[in-house]
């Protein structure tokens, strides 16, 4: 079987379902994922962790075949360590995208099966970039949506974000966005939320129980 064969049926096996989004505010982005992973039609967990602490001040969320994501997540902190050592400063958001970009790009006739948005604060303030499996990497001016679910979370966005959302206003959409994709999509879900707030002050994640989510 040709290789291009083999990999279209690899990815048909690996498909899973999911929603993750970063959002622009005022004084920072936000990141928000649900909490579920598939595996074709079995739960395989209802806890996992879509939000990945890169930095102190940059984040990523992930979608797509679970350990691609870890691994390029664990190659990302290795490479982004190495990078303050050697330079004595920190890198920025837009460098770190970039480094993840050719990362992806140099893999492409084995892909990492992904879709990526990587969210942090630097001195040019918070900026959002959202990277596909062969290496694109685009900035996102106000807000994305990655995995299954993301759809519905789009309409709520297109529906209700607002230029200049405070932290706590954009975390509130956030909540909005990926319920409403709970509710429809099949892929998303679990028993948790996460929501990553990145300002100066760096990346903090909080997990809410789907359960009792703020009003």
């Amino acid at each position: 079987m040709p290789l291009k064969e083999e990999l279209s049926k690899f990815v048909e096996v690996r498909k899973t379902g999911t929603t993750t989004m970063g959002i622009i505010c005022k004084d920072g982005a936000i990141l928000a994922a649900e909490s579920k992973s598939t595996m074709g039609y079995l739960i395989a967990s209802k806890e996992s962790e879509k939000i990945l602490p890169l930095e102190d001040h940059i984040a990523m969320t992930i979608a797509g075949a679970s350990g691609d994501a870890e691994s390029l997540a664990r190659y990302m902190k290795a490479e982004l360590k190495l990078f303050s050592i050697e330079n004595q400063r920190k890198i920025s958001v837009k460098g770190a995208a970039t480094l993840l970009a050719n990362i992806l790009q140099g893999s492409k006739f084995y892909p990492y099966y992904v879709q990526l948005i990587i969210a942090g604060y630097d001195s040019s303030g918070a900026r959002i970039f959202t990277l596909d499996p062969l290496g694109s990497a685009e900035e996102e001016k106000k807000f994305f949506s990655t995995g299954s679910g993301s759809p519905m979370a789009l309409g709520v966005l297109e529906d209700a974000y607002k230029e200049g959302m405070t932290v706590d206003e954009a975390s509130k959409l956030a909540m909005r966005a990926i319920k409403s994709a709970i509710e429809r999509d099949i892929g998303s879900g679990g028993k948790a939320m996460d929501i990553a707030v990145i300002t100066k002050d760096g990346v903090k994640i909080t997990r809410y129980d789907l359960d009792k989510l703020p009003k």
